[in-house]
């Protein structure tokens, strides 16, 4: 159990701490020292680089916490873990859908330098790390306030 909570934990550390990071210091300097062709050849790197990690950390949760949702007895476990699994889905699907699309569209604008389509692609997927990383930081709480109450 130790070590697929070590996993767990390591690996929502990577993917919230990466978007904590990612929309709420590098974002913003970003858009006030870079023009959008600059700009979005950034962000498409640095997805580039971030996404795997993330895809690895998205198994790993998911694995993790499967494992231990079982050991703590399925359905049965308290409701914090079941809302937990809920959001953490919900988190992933959002993921996989920024990964598969926008991030896709982003890739490409930049490559065709298209910065008014990479833009576009660039905004939906600003709002969907912002409402990922909410229900990131959601998440964290609802363990924390349901252990305390538990």
């Amino acid at each position: 159990m130790n070590l697929m909570l070590f996993l767990h934990v390591t690996s929502v550390v990577v993917w919230v701490g990466g978007m904590f990071f990612a929309y709420l210091a590098l974002r913003p300097v970003a858009a006030s020292v870079l023009e959008p062709p600059q700009r979005l050849a950034l962000w498409s790197g640095v997805f580039g680089k971030f996404f795997p990690w993330v895809w690895v950390s998205v198994v790993l949760i998911l694995l993790s916490g499967l494992d231990m949702l079982m050991r703590m007895g399925g359905a049965a476990a308290p409701h914090y873990v079941l809302t937990m699994l809920v959001l953490g889905v919900a988190m992933m699907l959002i993921y996989a859908h920024v990964f598969f699309a926008p991030s896709k569209k982003l890739k490409r604008a930049v490559g065709q330098q298209d910065w008014k389509a990479g833009g576009a692609a660039l905004a939906q997927i600003r709002r969907l790390i912002g409402i990922n990383l909410i229900i990131g930081l959601v998440t964290i709480a609802v363990v924390f306030a349901g252990r305390a109450l538990g």
